[in-house]
């Protein structure tokens, strides 16, 4: 990868801009990372749902038969939080995400229509490492999963003031199944927003502790925590930089 002049600053106002998000099951929630597969396929797997909803949402049951994987046994009857929601997914029909958490839902709310909300998980190789293509990480490794092309954001305080229909987007959003409401931010994906079939690495092929150049080079994330966790940002040149190479690696 050869992106060797680091990116200055997060001011450059002139094109659209990127965040990268970590989400899905890890170590932690539930306890077991998604699978990576030898040729970069992968399997997003959601962290289970720990509050209570104003209705009943789907289990890990009821995701095992639509994955490509079997889900541990010990998970099957826990709820699953399903967020972010892709259209391609199983049991979702938009593109939303919502968050609860001041430190990524304040720079969400910032986002603006055509800027890119990009999503990062940890996985686990699942197969022969002999077999896997050089850029797949021995053991686990981070990888951005999949984009929106953002089309709305909304923060909590404002969903709550719409109208019915203004708020039906959302409305298959975990957060919004959630009783009570919890979000303080909601972005809405356009049709240009995609699940990846395959991965796009962030880690470096060395293990998935080492950042790879998309975060040394062309992020200015957070820098606080295991950068596996933080939140990146993407400048507008970066952001460039960033989808041309992401449509390079997936061609």
């Amino acid at each position: 990868m050869e992106l060797h002049e680091r990116t200055a600053s997060v001011t450059a106002t002139d094109g659209p801009r990127a965040i990268a998000i970590n989400v899905g099951a890890n170590t932690n929630l539930p306890g077991v990372r998604g699978p990576i597969y030898p040729d970069g396929r992968f399997e997003y797997l959601p962290i289970p749902e720990r509050e209570p909803t104003r209705e009943s949402v789907p289990t890990y049951a009821d995701l095992d038969a639509r994955l490509g994987f079997d889900v541990p046994e010990r998970f099957l009857d826990l709820p699953v939080h399903l967020d972010p929601a892709f259209a391609e997914y199983p049991l979702c029909s938009t593109y939303t995400y919502g968050d609860e958490h001041g430190v990524k839902a304040g720079p969400l709310s910032k986002l603006d229509p055509g800027d890119v909300l990009y999503f990062y998980a940890t996985l686990d190789l699942h197969g022969d490492p002999e077999a896997a293509v050089d850029w797949v990480v021995p053991g686990w490794g981070a990888y951005l999963i999949g984009e929106f092309r953002v089309e709305e954001v909304v923060t909590g305080e404002a969903y709550e003031g719409l109208a019915a229909d203004a708020r039906e987007r959302f409305a298959t959003n975990a957060h919004v199944r959630r009783d009570p409401f919890d979000a303080k931010v909601l972005v809405a994906g356009s049709d240009e927003s995609e699940l990846y079939d395959r991965a796009v690495p962030l880690s470096a092929p060395s293990g998935g502790t080492d950042a790879n150049d998309l975060v040394t080079t062309l992020s200015n994330d957070s820098g606080r925590g295991p950068w596996w966790r933080r939140r990146l940002w993407f400048d507008a040149d970066a952001t460039v930089r960033l989808g041309r190479h992401v449509a390079t690696h997936r061609s």
